[in-house]
């Protein structure tokens, strides 16, 4: 099967979402034929990283069906060790021309890394703690940017800040998605989702130089 180029992987996800915020969603490719023809094998067109919030269901959100979508996720979408072996294998295995990594409003890990930074904050179990960790970065830069303390941080610009530094953090630790990202053969997109509007927006590309038509 031939591979989609990350632009129009981005655009038909982007319309996907736009039926899911239009309440006019296709819910494509999930009929007992669809399932059938996946049993041996898979073409995913993207790679969602994303945050485990139950109101994050990829495939809903963006309008796909059964093996359209290759996700992975946790809570805050950090990186870690298994999150980058998923995502290499989404690119390397099967060929996936694109990653998105979807963070969101409202989020309770970046919540908590704000909290962890003020002076009377509690200890947190100790895996928390060291998920929560990765985006105290985020958070203190959010926070010197606003000149306000860390634990005062606005929590809309920490997450996107710390999309931001997912993305860059993939590509220092990811031989494997670097290379495909120049030899321009994947695309990542950063990208927050609105709770309440159902809204997806792109806040940062890379390996993506211009979207198609439509």
């Amino acid at each position: 099967m031939p591979q989609k180029r990350p632009g129009k992987a981005w655009a038909e996800m982007m319309r996907g979402n736009a039926r899911f915020v239009a309440g006019e969603p296709n819910h494509p490719r999930q009929d007992i034929g669809r399932r059938e023809s996946l049993a041996h094998v898979q073409h995913p067109d993207v790679v969602l990283f994303g945050c485990s919030d139950s109101r994050l269901a990829a495939e809903i959100i963006f309008d796909k069906g059964l093996g359209d979508l290759f996700v992975v996720r946790n809570a805050g979408q950090v990186v870690s060790d298994s999150a980058i072996g998923s995502l290499e294998y989404a690119v390397g295995i099967l060929n996936v021309p694109l990653v998105v990594v979807l963070g969101h409003d409202g989020c309770g890990a970046v919540a908590a890394a704000i909290d962890s930074q003020k002076p009377d904050a509690a200890p947190l179990p100790p895996a928390i703690d060291g998920l929560v960790q990765q985006i105290v970065p985020s958070v203190k830069e959010a926070a010197a940017a606003a000149s306000v303390k860390p634990g005062e941080a606005d929590p809309f610009e920490a997450g996107r800040l710390h999309i931001r530094r997912t993305i860059t953090e993939l590509l220092e630790r990811s031989e494997m998605i670097s290379d495909a990202v120049a030899n321009n053969t994947l695309g990542i997109v950063g990208a927050n989702y609105k709770l309440a509007e159902g809204r997806v927006v792109a806040d940062a590309m890379v390996g993506i130089s211009e979207l198609p038509e439509g």
